[in-house]
């Protein structure tokens, strides 16, 4: 149950967002950069990413979204921090996780030439099922299928942020790292009782293909399981290490070592 100073729009009630709504929705984007928080360049040529929402419009976000994983294009491992991530859109769920894919991967029970199968939400007024998978017209630099990716979780990672975790583990694309999440997996809406009074009401399930269930209640349990605020260091500690065993250049391996070295001083303090 919320209560709203202002009045509640009878429109809350429909399916979905009315055209003042989304003028809304896309004003406030921009005040926080549509989701997309900071984007930097870690030790060791690890990119990071966090995320603080998955709830705007992907035309919206399409451009910010090129723009950061292009800048990350060239590091050889990321980090995607959806620690304070409390979820959104099932369909800026499935544009952010197409960057972390190539365009020859196939789920062959798609229909969509090229695309893998993210997810499907079952959605109970319509008795309707709707599936989600990656996307061919992401513009940018694809991050690509072969890199390593670790995604950083706490207790309030909720939601649509569980759906990105919980896919690209499923998928066995990304490491989760941090604790479990809060485990949201019924999708919902508001619905108006009076002028100022509302309820949100869970009208969905996400079923995952690969594990034909979902962390409702659950949440996406980490293989990396760590305090939330010692998330950021694990895992860029882990893809270093990673990095490092895999790398022949004498000189990068030197390059590793003190960055490994770096955050392990850093840890001690």
């Amino acid at each position: 149950m919320r209560y709203s100073f202002e009045p509640i729009p009878v429109g809350t009630n429909q399916d979905g967002p009315s055209p003042e709504e989304r003028a809304r929705a896309r004003a406030f984007g921009r005040t926080v950069n549509f989701g997309f928080e900071r984007v930097e360049r870690l030790g060791g040529n690890v990119g990071y990413l966090e995320i603080r929402s998955f709830s705007f419009d992907t035309a919206d976000v399409r451009e910010v979204a090129a723009t950061a994983f292009t800048f990350l294009g060239n590091t050889d491992a990321l980090i995607i921090d959806v620690r304070r991530n409390g979820g959104g859109s099932p369909f800026m769920v499935a544009q952010v996780s197409s960057y972390l894919f190539g365009t020859d991967s196939v789920h062959l029970n798609s229909l969509y030439l090229n695309s893998l199968y993210l997810n499907s939400l079952y959605w109970r007024p319509r008795n309707r099922t709707d599936d989600f998978y990656t996307r061919r017209d992401i513009p940018g630099t694809r991050y690509g299928p072969d890199k390593p990716v670790y995604v950083l979780t706490s207790r309030n990672t909720f939601s649509g942020a569980e759906e990105f975790a919980y896919n690209l583990q499923a998928l066995r694309r990304a490491t989760i790292v941090g604790d479990t999440t809060g485990g949201g997996a019924h999708p919902g809406g508001m619905r108006r009782i009076t002028e100022h009074f509302g309820v949100w009401v869970p009208t969905g399930r996400a079923i995952n293909p690969n594990t034909k269930t979902n962390w409702e209640r659950v949440g996406v349990r980490p293989e990396i399981a760590v305090a939330s605020e010692q998330a950021l260091r694990t895992a860029h500690l882990a893809a270093l290490r990673r990095l490092r065993a895999h790398v022949s250049d004498p000189e990068r391996q030197r390059a590793l070592d003190r960055a490994i070295a770096d955050l392990e001083q850093n840890r001690a303090r």
